[in-house]
């Protein structure tokens, strides 16, 4: 059932994670053995996307404040975005998203079936909007023409934020993005809708249920937890601190 409910994704280290939080005290050599037995694996994430990334050449590109450390000492300090598309039989169905690099929540996202720049400023409000950010929080993305808008640019000076950019076709300056990404696409369970709306609601539920409260992953010190339940142990750890 654990692996089922995970939407089949989780392999022998996370199923023993979550028998474990539900109070069964599972061994996972044990885990490991039943599941072989049993023909159950984790999915294995699939690679390569078209990129969306059109630089504006007028535009001059923020600096790169991330150089690739993807970590964040406490929440909404830094987080990384990006634009990918989804395939509907009425046609593409864009989806912009901002990533905690603290928790690796996803604070803020928008959907629409155009990728102006108002699709990523939309999807920024979202965060802003919930109390996910703070002051001179790192807002990194690539160097692509919604990103080096008037329009985001703008949004940003006024959440008083730091905009950063890695470079144009590196996907590794953006590995973080890119990674929730093919999580999405890998463990969302199709990759064509009948209509765009089907496709809304689908993203909407993978992310608010699914990825952001129930899908586990490893905290370097405070092991397996969902990022919702990451931001929850920051904000204890720091009331605890004051």
């Amino acid at each position: 059932m654990v692996h089922i409910a995970s939407r089949g994704t989780y392999g022998v280290p996370r199923v023993t994670a979550e028998l474990r939080r539900q109070g069964r005290p599972v061994n996972r050599k044990r885990v490991e053995r039943v599941m072989r037995e049993h023909g159950i694996a984790s999915h294995t994430r699939r690679t390569g996307r078209h990129s969306l990334t059109k630089q504006d050449t007028k535009a001059a590109p923020a600096p790169d404040l991330v150089g690739r450390d993807f970590h964040a000492g406490r929440p909404g300090t830094k987080i990384v975005g990006d634009i990918t598309y989804i395939s509907t039989a009425e046609g593409w169905l864009y989806l912009a998203a901002w990533l905690d690099l603290a928790t690796r929540e996803i604070i803020g996202y928008s959907m629409a079936d155009h990728h102006r720049a108002e699709l990523v400023v939309d999807s920024l409000d979202m965060a802003a909007n919930l109390g996910r950010l703070q002051p001179h929080c790192v807002i990194h993305s690539d160097r692509g023409s919604k990103y080096t808008s008037t329009q985001l640019r703008a949004k940003i000076r006024e959440l008083n934020g730091r905009q950063s950019m890695g470079r144009t076709w590196i996907c590794y300056d953006n590995a973080a993005a890119e990674s929730f990404w093919a999580v999405l696409k890998e463990e969302i369970g199709t990759r064509f809708w009948p209509d765009r709306a089907t496709a809304r609601a689908e993203i909407f539920t993978f992310i608010e249920t699914f990825y952001n409260r129930r899908r586990l992953r490893k905290h370097i010190n405070w092991g397996y937890l969902t990022p919702h339940e990451t931001r929850l142990r920051y904000q204890q750890d720091q009331t605890l601190a004051a």
